[in-house]
C-alpha cells in the first residue's frame, strides 16, 4: 500500500506521472467534447483510437485486441497498472495462476511469498447493453484519470491493482446505437428506440450468456480475461430505469445459488456496501443496496464460480444521451424500494429533477473508483480470500459428489459437445477413462468423461450439472411469489439431452490428461438438406424479439438457409411464391400487427404487418403453406385463423400458477413427424411467455402434452396441476396448409438443444 512505499519511490512516481500528465491526451482533445456532455457520444472507432493514443503515451496502460466482435469490429482490453507492474505482468499473472490452483503451491513459504507479491486483479466490463451508453463513455474518462493523475489514491491503485478494462462487451451494438442517436439528434426522433436488436443475435440477452458461452464476445472475455487472469473482483457496469434509485450496488437479495462460496458472498456484501458508502459520503443521493437483483443464475455471474466476486452496478438512465426530467411524483415504488422514502439500504433519496449523461458518467466513475480504492487498500484480503475459496474447492464440499461421469457412446453428439464445451471453457478439468470401470453402482465404458470434484472450479461443474430446486419465496406467507430477477434452472443434462451421473466415491481407473475445448457438432434433419429442403422465412419485425435473434443464431450454426421476412414483404402478398414455411418466434400480437407507433420512430420503421399482412398470411396457409409460431406468437396465429385454441394458464394469479423459467417434462406423440427421433418424452423450457393450450376443436391435433402429476424437472413451479396434461404443441389444418403452435420455447437462449429437433422437424415438414 502507499503508506509502505519509500519516499524515493513516491517522488519517482510523481516525477514520472508529471511527464505522463503532460503527454496523455485528454478525452476533450481527442473527441472534441468532454465525456458525459449532454447529447454527445463517442463511437467505437473514436474510443478505440483514443485508447491507442493513451497506451502510446502512458507506461501505465497497455492495449490488446483480443479478437473480433460478431460483426468484425476490434474487441479490446486495456491493462492498467503501475509501470513497475507492467514490466512484470507475466510474473504477476503466474502468481495469480498459482493462487487460483492451490494444488500447485509448494508449502506455506511459497504461499506467503505469493500473497506478499501478488496484486488484486480487477476486471471491469462496460456497455454489454448498448443502449446503456454511459459505461463505455465513462471508460475513456477513467482510463485518462488512471493514466495521467498523480493523486495519492491513483498511485495506490496503480501500485496494488492490475485493472483489466473491457470498455465495451458489445462493440457492434455501441456503434449502431451511437450512429442511430447521432443521426436523429436535434429532430423529433432524438432518443428514439433502435429498430433492431443491439446485439446482432441476442439483444439484451447477451449478459445471460456467462455459462453457455455461445457468443464471440463472451468467449473472448472468458478465455482471454477471466481464465487468463482469474480476477478476484469483476465489476459489471449497467444502467437501469430512470424512475427509481440513482445507482444500485450489492449486497444482492436472496437467493444466492447454493454453490457460491460463503466467503464470496461476504466479500460481495462488504465491497458493495463500501462503494455505496463512498458515494454517499461524496454527497451523491439515491444510492441503494440490497434491492431487486439476486445472484441465483450462473448465466449472469461467471466469476462466482471461479474464486472471485461480481459487483453489479446499475445507474439510472436518461433517453440515450438526452436528459430527462423526473419529478418527485414520478419516482416509483418498486419491489422492496420506495424511491421517495429513506431506508437502511437507501438512506438518502434523490429529490428529482433533470437527469442526464453527465450524472450517469459521474455516478459510474465514482463507483468504479471506489471499487478500485477498496481493491488497493485491501490487497492482502482479496488475495487471501481468493486462495481460500479455491482451497476449499480443491478439498471438496461435503454436499458434492467425488466426481461426475458422462458415459461414452451417447447418441446426441451435439448436446454432448455443448456440455463438454461449456465445462472446459469454464476451466473445469474433464478427463476420459482409459479403461471400463464401475462407480456408484454403475458400469461405464472406456472413454467415458470424468469430472473430478476436487479441483479449483468444481463449483461451476456442480451448478451446471445438478438439478436446481429453487426456494419458494413469497412476498408474505401464502401471498404472491417473489419474482426471481432471471430464471430458476440451468441443468445442462436436461437442456442438452445428455446423460450423466454423480459418483460418491473416488474413481481409481486411469484417466487421460484434461480434454481440450471440443468443436461444435450440428446435425440437420435430412429433409432440411439439399435442393428439396423447404424454403424457410423467419419473420423479423422492427421490434424483433430476442427469441428470434437466438433462432437466427441457431440456424446460422447449423448452416440452415433462411430468408428474413420483413413487414413490407408480408404486406406485399404472394408469399407462396417465395416460402414454404414462415416462422414467427415469440412476439405479442400487438407488436406483430402494429409495430412501433407512428411518430415514435422514423416513418420507415413504424407500423407492423397490418391488415394486408394478415390477409397475405391467410392466403399463404390456405394455399398450402405452413406457419410455425412459438409462445406469444401463437396468440396472433390463433386470432388470425380463428382457431379453437386458448391459453389455459393465461388469467391465473401468480399465487396459483407461477413458473418464471424452469425445465419441465413433455410427453411426445411418437407417431407424429415433428417428434421424429425423440422417443416418448423430452425436457422443455417453460417461462413467462410460454403457453399451456386448451383445445376446443377435435380436428386440431395434439402433438405433445405437458406430463401429468408434477411436470417440473428443475427450477420452480407453483400450481403444477394447471400445467399437467395440457397440450404443449398443436397442429391445425387450414385449407391446403397448416399451422404448428409451440406453447414452450424450443430454442431458449440457444441452449435447449433437447428441443431443437422439434423445431427443425416442424420446419422440415413443410413444402
Amino acid at each position: 500500500m502507499l503508506r509502505r512505499l519509500s519516499a524515493a519511490l513516491i517522488l519517482s512516481a510523481l516525477a514520472s506521472g508529471s511527464a505522463v500528465a503532460q503527454t496523455v491526451p485528454t478525452p476533450r482533445s481527442h473527441f472534441g467534447f468532454d465525456v458525459g456532455e449532454h447529447r454527445k457520444l463517442a463511437d467505437w472507432d473514436q474510443l478505440t483510437s483514443y485508447f491507442e493514443k493513451v497506451a502510446r503515451a502512458s507506461s501505465r496502460v497497455k492495449l490488446d485486441t483480443l479478437g473480433s466482435s460478431t460483426r468484425g469490429r476490434p474487441f479490446v482490453m486495456l491493462t492498467i497498472t503501475s509501470p513497475e507492474n507492467q514490466g512484470r505482468l507475466e510474473e504477476l499473472r503466474a502468481i495469480q495462476k498459482k493462487l487460483a490452483d492451490p494444488r500447485t503451491i509448494d508449502g506455506q513459504a511459497e504461499l506467503t511469498r505469493l500473497l506478499e507479491q501478488g496484486k488484486t486483479v480487477v476486471l471491469m466490463t462496460h456497455g454489454i447493453h448498448a443502449t446503456e451508453v454511459g459505461g463505455s463513455q465513462m471508460a475513456a474518462r477513467l482510463v485518462h484519470r488512471l493514466a495521467s493523475s498523480n493523486e495519492p489514491d491513483v498511485l495506490e491503485i496503480l501500485a496494488n491493482v492490475i485493472l483489466l478494462d473491457v470498455p465495451s462487451l458489445n462493440p457492434d451494438g455501441l456503434q449502431w446505437v451511437v450512429d442511430w442517436y447521432n443521426r436523429w439528434v436535434g429532430t423529433r426522433y432524438e432518443g428514439a428506440p433502435l429498430p433492431w436488436l443491439y446485439h446482432y443475435y441476442t439483444g439484451h440477452d447477451n449478459n445471460r450468456d456467462w455459462y453457455a458461452f455461445t457468443q464471440v464476445e463472451t468467449q473472448l472475455t472468458v478465455r482471454k480475461a477471466h481464465n487468463a487472469w482469474h480476477p478476484q473482483i469483476v465489476h459489471d457496469i449497467h444502467q437501469m430505469g430512470a424512475h427509481g434509485a440513482r445507482i444500485f450496488f450489492p449486497p444482492f437479495i436472496d437467493p444466492y445459488e447454493q454453490n457460491v462460496d460463503p466467503a464470496l458472498i461476504s466479500g460481495i456484501n462488504q465491497l458493495g456496501a463500501y462503494m455505496a458508502a463512498e458515494l454517499t459520503a461524496q454527497g451523491m443521493k439515491g444510492v441503494v443496496i440490497h434491492d431487486r437483483y439476486d445472484a441465483f443464475t450462473p448465466a449472469r455471474a461467471y466469476q462466482h464460480y471461479h474464486g472471485g466476486v461480481r459487483i453489479l452496478s446499475e445507474t439510472a438512465s436518461a433517453r440515450i444521451a438526452t436528459p430527462v426530467t423526473v419529478s418527485w411524483d414520478d419516482l416509483r415504488a418498486g419491489p422492496g424500494l420506495d424511491a421517495t422514502v429513506p431506508a437502511w439500504n437507501f438512506p438518502w433519496p434523490w429529490g428529482g429533477g433533470e437527469w442526464g449523461l453527465p450524472d450517469i458518467v459521474d455516478y459510474m466513475e465514482a463507483g468504479a473508483f471506489a471499487l478500485l480504492k477498496n481493491a488497493a487498500k485491501n490487497r492482502r484480503y482479496w488475495l487471501e480470500n481468493f486462495y481460500q475459496v479455491n482451497q476449499r474447492a480443491v478439498e471438496g464440499w461435503d454436499r458434492w459428489p467425488r466426481a461426475w461421469v458422462i458415459p461414452a457412446g451417447q447418441a446426441n453428439r451435439t448436446g454432448l459437445a455443448y456440455v463438454l464445451r461449456i465445462l472446459t471453457t469454464g476451466a473445469v478439468e474433464v478427463h476420459r477413462a482409459e479403461q471400463p470401470f464401475r462407480a456408484g453402482g454403475r458400469s461405464f465404458p472406456a472413454g467415458s468423461y470424468v469430472i473430478p470434484m476436487r479441483q479449483p472450479f468444481a463449483s461451476f461443474a456442480q451448478t451446471m450439472l445438478e438439478v436446481q430446486r429453487y426456494p419458494d419465496l413469497r412476498e408474505y406467507p401464502g401471498g404472491p411469489p417473489i419474482r426471481p430477477y432471471d430464471v430458476t434452472a440451468h441443468t445442462l443434462g436436461l437442456l442438452m439431452d445428455v446423460e450423466y451421473f454423480p459418483v460418491p466415491d473416488p474413481i481409481t481407473v486411469p484417466l487421460s490428461a484434461p480434454v481440450e475445448i471440443p468443436s461444435w457438432e450440428f446435425r440437420l434433419p435430412e429433409a432440411l438438406r439439399g435442393a428439396e429442403a423447404p424454403r424457410i422465412g423467419i419473420y423479423r419485425s422492427w421490434q424483433e424479439p430476442m427469441a428470434a435473434g437466438w433462432t437466427r443464431w441457431m440456424f446460422d450454426q447449423h448452416g440452415l438457409a433462411y430468408d428474413t421476412v420483413r413487414d413490407a414483404r408480408l404486406r406485399q402478398g404472394d408469399l407462396q411464391e417465395a416460402y414454404d414455411v414462415i416462422l414467427f418466434q415469440s412476439q405479442s400480437p400487438t407488436s406483430i400487427r402494429g409495430g412501433f407507433r407512428e411518430g415514435t420512430v422514423p416513418p420507415e420503421y413504424a407500423g407492423g404487418i397490418g391488415d394486408a399482412g394478415i390477409r397475405a398470411l391467410r392466403a399463404f396457409v390456405r394455399n398450402g403453406g405452413r406457419i410455425v409460431a412459438v409462445e406469444e406468437a401463437s396468440d396472433f396465429i390463433i386470432e388470425t385463423f380463428d382457431l379453437g385454441i386458448s391459453n389455459a394458464v393465461e388469467r391465473l394469479p401468480s399465487e396459483s400458477f407461477f413458473i418464471p423459467g424452469s425445465i419441465v417434462r413433455v410427453e411426445l406423440r411418437e407417431d407424429h413427424p415433428v417428434n421424429r427421433g425423440k422417443g416418448g418424452h423430452t425436457p422443455a423450457w417453460f417461462w413467462q411467455s410460454s403457453r399451456a393450450f386448451d383445445v376446443h376443436d377435435p380436428q386440431i391435433e395434439v402433438v405433445a402434452r405437458f406430463s401429468g402429476g408434477n411436470p417440473l424437472l428443475s427450477g420452480w413451479l407453483l400450481g403444477p396441476e394447471h400445467l399437467a396434461g395440457r397440450p404443449a404443441v398443436v397442429e391445425a389444418r387450414v385449407g391446403e396448409g397448416s399451422v404448428m403452435l409451440f406453447g414452450f420455447q424450443p430454442d431458449y437462449r440457444g441452449q435447449s438443444v433437447t428441443t431443437w429437433p422439434l423445431l427443425l422437424n416442424a420446419l422440415a415438414g413443410a413444402g
